[in-house]
């Protein structure tokens, strides 16, 4: 997925005429910290709400202001981890995205990046989910999804974290199924490191079983 894709067409960015007052009404409809100020095509900056709620005067128009605008952009055709880069060192709420010309495309807001990542990780579907400590020399993936594969299912998403002056790293699998406990096993005998297993199965099947008991009692 490149940037062009995420691009939030239902968020305008700001002008020079615009108001202190309606810039920050839209920051606040929107839920954002920050935008983008745009002369007809041209991207001229970053605007921060810090840069506005110490002015006296909310009438004043924005191109009237002394800013020191920060200038932090994506071309159009950048990976999207190019953009959660800078979201994450920038600290910033939205991204703006220009062409090879540098002319303003939209932007991307924090939000859609965290709607991309639920969707990538898949946590809207049920499973489980095992996260396994190896060695970086023996991170293989394809080995990890055949053991899943042995026992009827898929991998839904996997994330590798490494640790710095270590050689190990730690694999989270998500499962398109909620009953792993046959999967663990398997990578138990394969002599993995389970690290921490996480699904629904055992606290809604203990929740039933209370249920069940209860019903039983009361119909004595």
């Amino acid at each position: 997925m490149i940037a062009l894709d995420l691009i939030a067409d239902s968020i305008p960015p700001v002008h020079t005429s615009d108001t202190i007052q309606k810039v920050l009404d839209r920051m606040i409809e929107f839920r954002l910290r920050h935008l983008p100020i745009v002369n007809e095509e041209q991207f001229l900056g970053l605007l921060a709400e810090d840069d506005l709620i110490a002015e006296s005067d909310y009438q004043t128009p924005i191109g009237a202001l002394a800013l020191s605008l920060v200038n932090p952009y994506v071309l159009e055709d950048q990976h999207i981890y190019d953009v959660i880069r800078l979201f994450y060192e920038q600290q910033l709420s939205v991204v703006p995205v220009l062409d090879a010309k540098k002319n303003y495309l939209g932007l991307i807001s924090i939000n859609a990046i965290t709607e991309y990542f639920a969707q990538i990780t898949s946590v809207s579907q049920p499973g489980g989910i095992i996260v396994l400590e190896i060695n970086n020399k023996n991170n293989s993936l394809a080995h990890m999804a055949q053991i899943v594969e042995s026992d009827n299912a898929q991998v839904l998403s996997s994330y590798v974290q490494s640790f710095p002056d270590s050689t190990r790293m730690e694999v989270t699998l998500k499962i398109n199924k909620q009953d792993i406990s046959a999967i663990t096993a398997s990578f138990l005998r394969y002599e993995y490191d389970i690290k921490a297993t996480f699904n629904h199965t055992d606290i809604s099947d203990a929740t039933r079983d209370r249920y069940d008991s209860l019903m039983n009692y009361l119909n004595l």
